[in-house]
This record gives structure tokens, C-alpha cells and sequence, in this order.
């Protein structure tokens, strides 16, 4: 009885949570870390952060690539939009220094002026170039923000 009740109680949640829209939640939820695709009740909203993000693109824009790239998910309260591409990456970034990808390609390619991203990983923060041989962080490509994020890539909705 108690586990027909627990489930009861979790569809309901669950129910009240879908109808409440994902605005409502991130205001309640605050931060959460789930990144999501396109939703189609937010379309304007992610049209705006489009363009935002984007500004030399051509105004409208175009509309494949609002609905198949955008990524969405909450911070503070808000709904923030990315938009996923070869180099864009919406997920948490990696922070790390160490950086085996980097290594390996510097391996075989010993005085190579920059470590493309396919080596390094599309979520580095950082980065590389071969030295000798070995991987020296030339830059860094995103700061984050407080969740982990590439902060120039994500934009509030609103």
C-alpha cells in the first residue's frame, strides 16, 4: 500500500510540475544543472536569446537552427538558452589543466602552434599549443560562470 502511494504521490508531482511550465520551476528550483532542448512554448524567448547571442547573424534567424541547436537550463532563478554547434558547447565545461587529449596530439605533432578542439575536447576552458612535445595552455577560451558554464555562451530567455 505504502509503495502504490509513493508512486501516487511521485505522479502527481511529477504532473504538477509539467503544467506548471519551465519557467515556474527554475523560479522555484533555482539552479538547476539539467540541460534541455527545445521547447516549443519558448520559442520567442529563445529567439531573443538568439539574437542576442548572435548579433551579426541575419535577423529572423533561421529557424532549424533555434529549434535543433537550443539547449536551455536554469540558473538563479532564470531560464538561460545556448545554442549547440561544433565549437559551442552547452554542457559544464572542464576546468581541468591536465589534458590528455592534448598530450597525445602533441606526441605526434611536437611544435604545433595550437591543438585543435577535436583533440582537446570541445569543453576545455583552455587552449593548447605543442611545445617540445608537450601541451602548453596558450589561452583560455570561456570563462566560466558559477555553475560550471561557459558564461558567453548562455543567455537569459527574458
Amino acid at each position: 500500500m505504502r509503495r502504490v502511494l509513493a508512486v501516487m504521490l511521485l505522479a502527481a508531482g511529477a504532473a504538477r510540475a509539467a503544467d506548471d511550465g519551465l519557467a515556474a520551476q527554475c523560479a522555484r528550483l533555482r539552479d538547476d544543472d539539467t540541460v534541455r532542448g527545445y521547447e516549443p512554448s519558448l520559442h520567442a524567448g529563445l529567439v531573443n536569446a538568439f539574437e542576442r547571442l548572435f548579433p551579426s547573424t541575419p535577423a529572423p534567424p533561421d529557424e532549424r537552427a533555434v529549434e535543433t541547436g537550443a539547449q536551455i537550463r536554469c540558473m538563479d532563478g532564470r531560464l538561460l538558452a545556448c545554442f549547440a554547434g561544433a565549437n559551442l558547447p552547452c554542457g559544464k565545461m572542464n576546468r581541468s589543466r591536465d589534458n590528455p587529449g592534448a598530450a597525445a596530439f602533441c606526441r605526434g605533432n611536437p611544435s604545433a602552434g595550437a591543438v585543435p578542439a577535436y583533440a582537446a575536447g570541445h569543453d576545455t576552458i583552455y587552449s593548447y599549443r605543442c611545445v617540445s612535445g608537450r601541451p602548453e595552455i596558450g589561452g583560455t577560451l570561456f570563462s566560466l560562470d558559477p555553475r560550471g558554464f561557459a558564461a558567453e555562451l548562455w543567455t537569459p530567455l527574458n
